[in-house]
């Protein structure tokens, strides 16, 4: 195995500690010729993929095992690249600075669609074929996963294998697998196939009609399955979880220790694809959390410890674990993060033991200005809830809230687009402006609106998106309204980036000519506002004869045949569609643990209901 002298390099770029690896709790082991080496691929800057907690989840997991050694690879930013170009070097990983491509295994997590050209950029860098039906027995096999990969089809053209479903359940599979078989690509991939929660792309075929939908996506092998079971964790207190973490050389992006409350979510938002692709509710026992939690505070050092989910506050034992952690961290100025919060009056009692070490902004997420849309989208809280969460926090000393709302939502109207505006202001007139003249502290709002768009999985996965210009128009008019408030600050996102990420989230395998082409135009980083070329994706849609408009603005019927049709989540097709109609009838859904709604997954794999 090639080792670069990398050292020339560090000395030309502005952060080297993205690239010099020896970090605390990295690893380095000893490799023979049997070791599998597995070269670990994030497809953004070092920051960006040190702040994934499932990247450090599956190194150091990979680690673990003895004829494994798993090592790191982030996008080199553009003054390393021109180094690395300049000299001749290869793409290379930190911890040993070998070329990615001597590895046996490069495998990618797909958390964002606006990442694909940096996988065919690092893919570039390091010298491997970019698709897959170019790779030969002398290239690593390409492995895909995340969330991303519950609709393959836009990459399936370049990965050689992707994983659907939790990525710990079912790697030891694929590995011993090719232990098994890597003296021979074509047997190892018909094998790995036969593996629950493995998708082999070049192992089906796809039939589109006349009008360009998919008509059937098809196995053209016998060991490839009609559909693709996700693969899950039942017991999240027997899973792994790293407790000495890599502890990053400089600032990343969530600096701080990070426990895992459990997977899943009650609520059944319409829009979110992740609380239908993470079911069902999987939690862990307060004990096990404290445990962890405990043991990596020891080893890090850490002054913040990060309690995540996708709705922190639905954990059942919230308050004994906070209790438990703060009693333990207190002494040592150890502070708790408790994102994703619903802020009722047990959690802002949390909150408020919490906040005695360390006092944060706090973050709210109604989505929608008016009731009405809050409904359609099965969101689930009141006006009333969030003026009286807002108020309390505020009253026990909170004065920076954050508040997230989306535009674009299916059924909205202009007048719900006011209505973003109407709830903030009535929201700082109710909760600041009336208070007793005591509290004299002013309340910082911030309003940040994004751009919905419709994911796989969802109930909204049959509606269109919202044109360039409707995005626009609805970006101009909130810009215009909240001119008039200068104690409220405004911020939204592009609009241009959100519908190419619409393009790609329902996109089939056309769309993987389309990438390359793009890439080709010098598209990459394209989650970066500096980076982001849209007259280059024109082209590259244009050049290729793909509409993006096909796959955006277009409505889809019922039965429609959708590019992840072979993809089985273990929610239904009709409970999703089902939704949809409610969504359209403004009806709320009770969450799981009120009433359970027949998705399709009523059991975990202990025998206990979902919740």
């Amino acid at each position: 195995m090639t080792r670069l002298n990398i050292k020339p390099l560090l000395e030309k770029v502005e952060k080297p500690a993205r690239y010099v690896g020896n970090e605390v709790n990295s690893v380095n082991k000893p490799m023979t010729e049997n070791t599998i080496r597995f070269a670990w691929c994030f497809p953004d800057l070092y920051e960006i993929g040190m702040s994934h907690l499932g990247s450090l989840i599956m190194y150091h997991l990979l680690n673990e095992q003895e004829n494994v050694f798993c090592e790191r690879c982030y996008a080199p930013a553009a003054d390393m690249e021109e180094a690395m170009k300049h000299a001749g070097m290869p793409l290379f990983t930190i911890e040993t600075k070998s070329p990615v491509r001597e590895f046996d295994i490069v495998g990618f997590t797909l958390q964002y669609e606006l990442s694909y050209t940096n996988i065919l950029h690092m893919l570039t860098l390091a010298n491997i074929p970019l698709l897959n039906k170019d790779r030969t027995e002398n290239d690593p096999l390409v492995i895909f996963g995340g969330p991303c990969a519950y609709n393959p089809e836009p990459v399936a053209d370049i990965a050689d294998l992707i994983v659907i479903g939790e990525a710990e359940e079912v790697i030891l599979e694929v590995l011993n697998c090719y232990e098994e078989h890597k003296s021979d690509r074509s047997i190892f991939l018909q094998e790995a196939a036969a593996i629950q929660g493995v998708y082999v792309p070049s192992l089906y075929t796809v039939d589109y009609k006349e009008d360009g939908r998919v008509e059937s996506i098809r196995p053209i092998s016998e060991k490839a399955g009609l559909t693709i079971k996700k693969r899950i964790i039942k017991n999240l207190d027997e899973s792994y979880f790293p407790e000495k973490p890599v502890i990053p050389f400089l600032n990343v992006v969530h600096d701080r220790a990070t426990i895992e409350l459990f997977r899943g979510c009650i609520r059944g938002c319409r829009f979110c694809q992740a609380g239908i692709i993470y079911r069902p509710v999987r939690e862990k026992k307060p004990e096990t959390l404290a445990k962890t939690a405990k043991n990596i505070i020891a080893n890090t050092g850490y002054e913040e410890l990060s309690l995540t989910s996708l709705s922190t506050s639905d954990y059942s034992n919230l308050k004994v674990l906070t209790e438990d952690l703060t009693a333990s961290f207190e002494q040592n100025r150890v502070g708790l993060s408790l994102p994703s919060l619903r802020l009722d009056n047990t959690t802002m009692d949390i909150l408020k033991e919490v906040q005695k070490v360390r006092k944060s902004g706090l973050t709210f997420a109604p989505e929608a200005g008016t009731q009405r849309l809050r409904d359609v989208i099965n969101k689930g809280i009141t006006e009333k809830d969030l003026l009286e969460a807002v108020k309390n926090a505020y009253e026990a000393g909170w004065n920076q809230v954050k508040l997230y709302f989306m535009i674009g939502l299916p059924t909205e109207t202009m007048e719900d687009v006011e209505g973003i505006f109407d709830l903030v202001v009535r929201l700082e007139q109710e909760v600041y402006h009336k208070r007793d003249k005591q509290y004299t502290h002013p309340l910082k709002i911030s309003v940040s609106v994004s751009n919905f768009v419709p994911k796989p999985f969802t109930p909204f996965q049959w509606v269109p998106q919202n044109s360039l210009n409707e995005f626009r128009e609805k970006h101009r008019f909130l810009k215009e309204k909240f001119r008039t408030k200068k104690s409220i600050q405004f911020n939204y996102h592009d609009a241009d980036t959100s519908v190419l990420e619409g393009v790609f989230a329902r996109g089939d395998r056309r769309l993987s000519a389309v990438l390359l082409k793009a890439y080709e135009k010098g598209c990459k980083f394209d989650g970066w506002a500096e980076h982001f070329k849209m007259d280059k994706w024109v082209e590259a849609f244009h050049e290729c004869g793909v509409e993006m408009d096909f796959y955006t603005s277009r409505g889809r019927d019922k039965n429609e045949v959708f590019p992840w049709e072979h993809i089985d989540v273990q929610v239904t097709k009709d409970f999703l569609f089902k939704e949809y109609e409610r969504a359209l009838l403004e009806k709320i859904t009770p969450h799981c643990r009120a009433q359970c709604n027949a998705c399709g997954y009523q059991q975990t794999g202990t025998g206990g209901l979902c919740p």
